[in-house]
């Protein structure tokens, strides 16, 4: 039996996995002429068709998908490999995270610093983008670990392991005073700055809403944490931020605490390949304890004065 041709099962590996031969030519910086013409010579040593070809879209026939199960597993096993291979010969290790950026930067910020130890010996790089083109990239092994909203389930992909590290509740704030109804039914008051629906919260947010039958306006939807907080410095609409900073916002004089339920929360999940578990870092996030950040005792203590305050 003559040798296979390893270039060949990766370019398959990639079409597959990417969904066309075109986004697989993208991601390999080739031409979609030379991916198909690969693929067609391993088609011909294997003797068979990989995939159904109908203009643009493939379909992966059945020996294309038995070829891939096996080509997952090699390609996974050489980047498990490489990483291993890289842990023990760098002095300095790249730790690369995704960060969904639905998240509260401040608690993500305070969860990563976790990881990095103070002697140098490992170098943080984080990237933002939403959670499912996170998973996807860590999927293809140009991450380390996601930090997101959103834990695993039962859909998604085998080899990737998620752990809950905590949650915090959810602050209401203004900006300009307004002559308060009790909470929540403040909240139809004026118009709302909220989560996009595509992140975790603000799917919550919304059956939330309906549960207590709320009728709100919404002035804007944002995927990004920070952004939202900032509209809301300079609008009229009220605004969400996980509770256990409700102190540090209320710094800002003309903020004003509308409301903190806790029967909705904001998650924090760290998502890794099953190869990574034995990353210093990834180890160091998985066996810490965050309790004491995510109960913020120091930091509500107050939270209960300030409404009572508020409502005088």
């Amino acid at each position: 039996m003559s040798h296979l041709n390893y270039n060949h099962l990766y370019y398959f590996w990639m079409t597959y996995k990417r969904g066309s031969v075109t986004a697989a030519a993208e991601a390999l910086f080739l031409t979609p002429q030379t991916v198909t013409g690969q693929i067609k010579q391993l088609e011909q040593r294997l003797a068979g068709e990989l995939f159904i070809r109908r203009g643009p879209k493939i379909t992966p026939t059945e020996l294309g998908q038995l070829v891939y199960k096996y080509a997952d597993r090699m390609f996974s096993l050489s980047y498990e490999m490489l990483d291993i291979v890289n842990y023990s010969q760098q002095e300095k290790l790249l730790f690369e995270v995704g960060v969904a950026d639905a998240l509260s930067k401040r608690l993500a910020s305070r969860i990563l610093l976790s990881a990095v130890p103070p002697d140098g010996n490992i170098r943080l790089r984080c990237v933002e983008s939403t959670h499912e083109l996170l998973l996807s990239q860590l999927a293809e092994h140009k991450l380390d670990m996601i930090l997101s909203d959103c834990g695993l389930d039962n859909a998604q992909q085998d080899g990737v392991l998620s752990k809950k590290l905590g949650e915090s509740g959810i602050a209401f704030f203004a900006n300009e005073p307004m002559s308060l109804l009790p909470f929540p039914a403040c909240l139809e008051q004026r118009s709302l700055l909220l989560p996009g629906r595509r992140s975790s919260l603000g799917r919550k947010l919304w059956t939330w809403f309906d549960e207590l039958g709320l009728k709100v306006s919404v002035l804007g939807e944002f995927d990004d944490a920070a952004l939202m907080k900032a509209f809301g410095a300079y609008t009229d609409g009220i605004f969400v931020a996980p509770a256990i900073y409700t102190e540090e916002i209320l710094a800002n004089p003309n903020t004003r605490l509308l409301g903190v339920t806790h029967d909705l929360c904001e998650e924090y999940h760290v998502l890794f390949a099953e190869r990574m578990i034995q990353h210093p870092s990834v180890k160091q996030l998985c066996n810490s304890d965050f309790s004491p950040l995510f109960s913020g005792e120091q930091q509500l203590q107050n939270v209960d004065a300030i409404l009572n305050f508020n409502s005088k």
